[in-house]
């Protein structure tokens, strides 16, 4: 069992940056990837990122490649997700999610644990 919190939500306006954290309890941290995704009112669960057990691999959606970076300090058992350049489109619950194989994986139900989401809201 893992346990996973978020936190870092808030509001931000439209072009500032915000940083998510991720913090895990449980099993060994540094054997799991870990991903982020997102779920805005009235839309599917959206995959945002991944990153591999070290930390050498990341794999981006291409709605927020080159504006957010996902990091992670396994001595901290912490995943990070820094947003930049943010667009009201981005407003969602963003959730981390665990997944004990080593596949940088985009579907949602391949990920054994989650936390429980944090509020980012950009406006306009």
């Amino acid at each position: 069992q893992v346990q996973l919190v978020e936190s870092g939500g808030g509001l931000v306006q439209a072009g500032g940056s915000l940083r998510l954290s991720c913090a895990a309890s449980g099993r060994t941290f540094s054997r799991y990837v870990m991903g982020w995704f997102r779920q805005a009112p009235g839309k599917e669960r959206e995959f945002v990122a991944a990153i591999s057990w070290s930390g050498d691999s990341t794999y981006y959606a291409d709605s927020v490649k080159g504006r957010f970076t996902i990091s992670r300090d396994n001595a901290k058992d912490t995943v990070y997700l820094q947003m930049s350049s943010l667009k009201p489109e981005d407003t969602a619950v963003y959730y981390c999610a665990a997944r004990g194989d080593r596949i940088l994986g985009v579907g949602a139900k391949r990920y054994d644990y989650w936390g429980q989401g944090t509020q980012v809201t950009v406006s306009s």
